[in-house]
């Protein structure tokens, strides 16, 4: 439960090898002329015409008479408008591979451009998707890596800061109790001051540490510890309403983790940056045994133009480790929305379909 693994190195091949079937369709599609032959064929056409018309009856004056003048201008024309039309149709397919390139985010997985155009522009867009789609995997397998090494070491500090430093605070406590039934009565005001800074430092160390290991999340499961979660944030100035059912569809150990983290991070950002007064969590399951999704809403002053920091960034590689998708929008009535959408673990409905049958 405590560690991420990368579950998304597991559609790779499958991966590569959709990239691949598209590549071969781009190339043998229907009617996928090559843009050479396209000019070749126009611009040998009208050396064909002009030579026959030079070979047969046809002449021109010297000087060049009007009629015969317009006659080499509209055939000039059509030659030119041909040569234009044949480049437009086959660049077009490039210009929007262009612009996909523009805008393409390996954390925002979106649309690839459409494979069609001549068999070189063809070639080259579905090369680029292959390429889009290894990046995003071996993306998908570092992020993997380095959050599973977060987490243990998340795990690592908390441990110690329980074990070290609480232990170390709790014997400063006792030892403050002990001194403060000895001191004189002018001495007794500080030795509870001391006392009472002591006991918020271990407070406080216990509230690090609990939220670098969320230990709820292993022994009681997710909806106890997205509970425990909004009541802590809401101990601190925001006031958290959730909706969490108990009843959730069985969810793989990565994923629930991963959905603690966003709600953690979200509730984080909002408490923050967002000037906010009120905050939702809501956990639901989607229809048809989906998944889930998760909402993190605030009424806060919203997303504005700023740039993505770190937190959002770590949001989106933690929806990409496990297939989830993750979008940020405005919230009805000004705030944000953080929503989250995990998708059911691929064995649980072809299982419940096969259960059912006789």
């Amino acid at each position: 439960m405590g560690v991420v693994t990368d579950i998304r190195s597991r559609s790779r091949s499958a991966k590569l090898a959709a990239g691949v079937s598209c590549e071969r369709a781009g190339r043998s599609g229907k009617r996928n002329v090559s843009l050479f032959w396209r000019i070749f064929s126009l611009n040998a056409a009208g050396l064909v015409v002009a030579t026959a018309l030079l070979l047969g009856p046809v002449t021109v004056s010297t000087p060049v008479l009007a009629g015969e003048a317009l006659v080499l201008l509209a055939g000039l024309a059509a030659l030119l408008a041909g040569n234009a039309v044949v480049l437009r149709i086959g660049l077009t397919p490039l210009h929007r591979l262009g612009r996909a390139m523009s805008t393409a985010d390996l954390l925002v997985p979106g649309t690839r451009p459409t494979v069609s155009g001549p068999a070189e522009a063809a070639q080259l867009i579905a090369t680029y998707n292959t390429m889009l789609d290894r990046l995003q995997a071996e993306r998908a397998a570092g992020a993997g890596r380095a959050l599973q090494a977060q987490e243990r070491e998340r795990h690592r500090i908390a441990r110690e800061l329980h074990d070290e430093v609480g232990q170390t605070l709790t014997a400063v406590l006792l030892q403050l109790k002990r001194v403060a039934d000895r001191v004189p009565g002018e001495l007794h005001d500080e030795v509870t001051l001391a006392q009472e800074a002591t006991r918020a430092g271990l407070d406080e160390i216990r509230r690090i540490a609990r939220r670098l290991r969320p230990g709820v999340l292993e022994e009681l499961g997710l909806a106890s510890a997205l509970r425990s979660l909004a009541a802590e944030f809401t101990q601190h100035g925001l006031t958290v309403q959730h909706h969490v059912p108990s009843d959730l569809p069985p969810l793989a150990p990565e994923a629930e983790l991963v959905l603690y983290r966003v709600a953690q991070e979200g509730l984080t950002n909002t408490a923050r940056h967002a000037d906010a007064a009120r905050a939702a969590l809501t956990l639901r399951p989607l229809p048809e045994d989906a998944g889930v999704e998760l909402l993190v809403r605030d009424d806060g002053t919203g997303l504005g133009t700023a740039a993505e920091g770190a937190g959002i960034r770590g949001m989106r590689e933690r929806a990409l480790l496990i297939g989830a998708e993750i979008h940020f929008e405005p919230a009805p009535g000004g705030g944000t929305d953080v929503r989250l959408r995990v998708p059911a673990p691929p064995g649980d409905r072809s299982a419940d379909r096969t259960g059912d049958s006789p």
